[in-house]
Formats: structure tokens, sequence, C-alpha cells
């Protein structure tokens, strides 16, 4: 049952990057009179309702994009004058290790890439600071959750900085949505797909014919198997059926509670994320990502729960998910002790070899890290350091042969579904030419193009000599 316009202008707020004179409101809170009514009828003109009408005419630049859901290749269409991107982001008490490092390196090449091909992008990264594991760990610390939190989080922004990975335009922690998500679990109640038991919401998962996608399980085995592996409680009394995943949780004397419908408690996890989609990205999102073990059964609760909220479909045009990377076969995780810490690494290594050997891998591919690689990853950057420093004659009017065509091959690689590792390849192709240019040659637009390409994949050089 899809929600009325009316209904949608009140409760879908607008950020601040959509109209400028609301730019010193918070993009945190619901709007509410007038004033807020009517900034959110530009909002919802100018950025949701585009998403949904039929025929419109998209714009192709040139990129194509596998997604999780079809298992296929296409080309990216944006349906609007902004590109939406959402990535689930850290549950933050063991930030920041490599494979967060590859999911936000990713996403930050992804942004970098469609901006330098003219979209505006609206990034969105959240934070997962109200969950079971924040409570047990915060407990083990002998912490309070948020300010095991605090702590994390600034971790996390030192890490990204250090890597040059982007912060996103948007960082919102899920303990700021509790009005939308009571809101949000209020309508699925009152539609018939959630359900309430002791102060618990919970919804009916099997009772939805179209629970599951973007992953390709099919059968309710299989569903609950990998469910149980992935956090499902499935011997909790108050749920009709194992399957069904919770929305709204009474909460534990020492855990973080708000009033709601139901009693104090908190949200349940997936239900997070559909928030924030909502509250900045609206109904429907161009791209949405995290690691690939989100496939089930977040990514299927997020979507259904969504899109029975909203009333609109498709709530993600394309699911690009992120392979796992693994420590000698295992995946990292903090409950085996086998973390490679990015603190740790720039101790050692320099930020652009780091990023070399995350980029040296396709962002599907799932994959060993080896501290082996570095010393080449170090070496490719040498190269490129040495190609942007090397000079010509900038007054032969003599360019580089060749650079516009290399530059079209990095550029190419790119726009295939984010292929970093063949752009390296071109990338080193490039900076042997300027290398091995005779003196004559005036290798200034090549180094330009070796400069902005690279950045596209996070590295960062000095600018051009005697700049």
């Amino acid at each position: 049952m899809k929600i009325g316009r009316k209904q949608a202008l009140i409760t879908h707020p607008i950020a601040r990057w959509n109209v400028h004179t609301a730019s010193h409101l918070c993009p945190y809170g619901l709007w509410s009179g007038q004033a807020g009514n009517v900034l959110a009828s530009v909002y919802w003109l100018q950025q949701v309702r585009p998403a949904q009408r039929t025929g419109i005419e998209e714009k192709y630049s040139g990129m194509q994009l596998s997604s999780t859901d079809t298992g296929s290749k296409r080309p990216f269409h944006p349906i609007s004058d902004r590109v939406g991107v959402y990535v689930c982001g850290v549950t933050p008490y063991d930030t920041t290790h490599v494979g967060h490092l590859f999911t936000f390196a990713t996403y930050d090449t992804i942004v970098r890439l469609l901006r330098l091909l003219g979209h505006r992008v609206v990034y969105v990264q959240n934070v997962t600071d109200v969950d079971d594991d924040m409570m047990r760990k915060a407990r083990e610390l002998g912490t309070t959750w948020d300010k095991l939190a605090e702590d994390q989080v600034s971790q996390l922004r030192s890490d990204m900085h250090a890597l040059n990975i982007a912060m996103p335009d948007f960082f919102p922690r899920a303990s700021e949505q509790i009005d939308l998500i009571i809101e949000m679990t209020k309508r699925l109640v009152a539609h018939g797909w959630a359900y309430t038991a002791n102060g618990n919401v919970y919804y009916e998962a099997r009772k939805d014919p179209e629970f599951g996608p973007p992953s390709d399980l099919k059968s309710y085995g299989d569903m609950l198997v990998l469910a149980n592996e992935r956090g499902n409680t499935p011997t909790d009394p108050n749920k009709r059926d194992p399957l069904d995943f919770i929305l709204w949780q009474s909460s534990l004397p020492d855990e973080p509670s708000w009033e709601s419908p139901w009693g104090r408690g908190r949200p349940g996890w997936h239900i997070e994320c559909s928030a924030m989609n909502y509250r900045y990205l609206g109904p429907t999102v161009d791209i949405h990502g995290g690691g690939y073990d989100l496939v089930f059964p977040h990514h299927p609760a997020e979507r259904v729960q969504s899109e029975r909220f909203t009333g609109i479909k498709p709530f993600v045009r394309f699911w690009c998910h992120v392979g796992m990377v693994r420590l000698s076969g295992e995946k990292m995780s903090k409950s085996l002790g086998n973390l490679v810490l990015a603190r740790d690494l720039v101790k050692e290594w320099s930020p652009n070899a780091i990023r070399l050997a995350l980029a040296n891998h396709h962002y599907r591919e799932a994959w060993d890290w080896e501290a082996a690689d570095l010393p080449l990853m170090t070496e490719i950057d040498q190269q490129f350091g040495a190609a942007l420093q090397r000079s010509g004659d900038t007054s032969s009017g003599c360019p580089l042969s060749g650079s516009p065509m290399l530059r079209a091959e990095i550029l190419a690689a790119l726009e295939d579904d984010v292929n970093t590792p063949l752009a390296i390849v071109k990338l080193r192709a490039l900076a042997a030419a300027i290398l091995a240019a005779p003196v004559s040659a005036d290798v200034r637009s090549a180094q330009e193009d070796l400069r902005s390409l690279a950045g596209v994949i996070g590295l960062r050089y000095p600018g051009p000599p005697g700049a």
C-alpha cells in the first residue's frame, strides 16, 4: 500500500543539500510546521518524484555496474539530477580493519568516478551504534555503548583521513533515527507486515513472498540456516516463525532505550538502515553497497520493509556488494582475533601503497590479504611519483604521443564495473610512457591525466614541479 503524497511531504525531511535556504536546519529531525512542509514539498518534487515516473529520460554516463540481484552487468543510468549512494558502514567496536578499508576504499573510488563523470552524488554511510554487538562489547570493556561508539568513530575518521578515503556527505548514526524508525514500524504493523509480542515488534518474513532478493536464496531452509549464522535468534519465544526479524525490541536495564508505542526499547538492526536510506535519499536509492556478508539477511530485510513502508519499487536500482577479505583463508573478524588494522598498516607503509594493494583486487572479488604484496605496491607508487615529477620541454609544443589513448583506456577500465586492477595496469603504462618520453616532449598533459586518474583510486601526490 502506497503512502499518500501528503504523508510523504510531512514525513520525508529535506536534506540541507537540496534547498540552500534550509542549510541551517538539522537534517536529522522530522520536519513539522508550515515552513517545513513547504521545504519538504520542494524536496519531494525535485528529488523523489522523478524516480517514480515511467518513461523518464535517463542519462547514460558510459559506466556499467554489476548488480547482485541480477548477477549481471548493465549500463548505469541516473534517473534524476543526482545519484544517491548508500553504504552500510561500521558497527563501531572493531574499527578499522582491512575488510572495512576494502569496502570504504571501493566506494570512495565509485563516488570519485561518478563525480569525475559529471554526476552530482549524495553519498550516505551509516554508523550502526545501536546493536547487540555494541552492547556486548561495551559490557566487556566496562564502558557505555555511546562512549564506545564515539571512540571508535573517532578512530575511523582518523584512519579514513590517513588513507585519503573521503568521508561521505552524510554520516548518520542509528541512534539519531528513532523517530522515523518508530513511524516506519507503526506503519508496517498497521499494514499487516509486522506484529507485536511482549514489547517487541517483528517483521513476518515468511508471509512476504518477495523476501529474499538481492540474494539468490529460494528455499526457506537455506534462508534460515544462513540467517542463523548471521545473528538471527530462531529460538526467540515471541516469534511466530524462526525467520521473522526484529524491528523493535525491549531493552535490558543497561541498554539504551526510547519510548515507543510498545514500551521502552531500541530498534532492530535492519530497520535502522531503512530509516537512514529514506531520510537522506528517499524511497529509491541508485547504488547500495556493503560487504558481501550483507547479501542475506540484512539487505533482503532492508529491501522488503522499505518497499512495504513506501509502496514504491525498486528500493535499490544497483546492489553492489564488496567481496570479503580473508587472512589465511578465514574472514577477518574480532572474534577470530585475526584483524589487520589500518592504524598499524600506516606505521609501516605509505597510504598510496595501501590504497594500491586494495585497488589491485576487483571490488566483487573475495581475496586474501597478503602483506608481501606491499613492496610491489610501493614500487608502483614510486613509479607514479617519478613520472609526475619528471620535467619536459614545455615550449616544444610536442605533447606526449599516445597519452590521450591511454587516458581513454584507463577511464574505460574504471567505467567497466570499476575494474581497478586493469586501471592500475593502464596507469602504469601511462607512467612508463612519461618516463620514457624524449626530453623534447611536453609531458604536462599526460602528467595531469596520471594525477587525476590515479586520484580516482585514492592516490595522492604533490602538485606539478614548481607549482
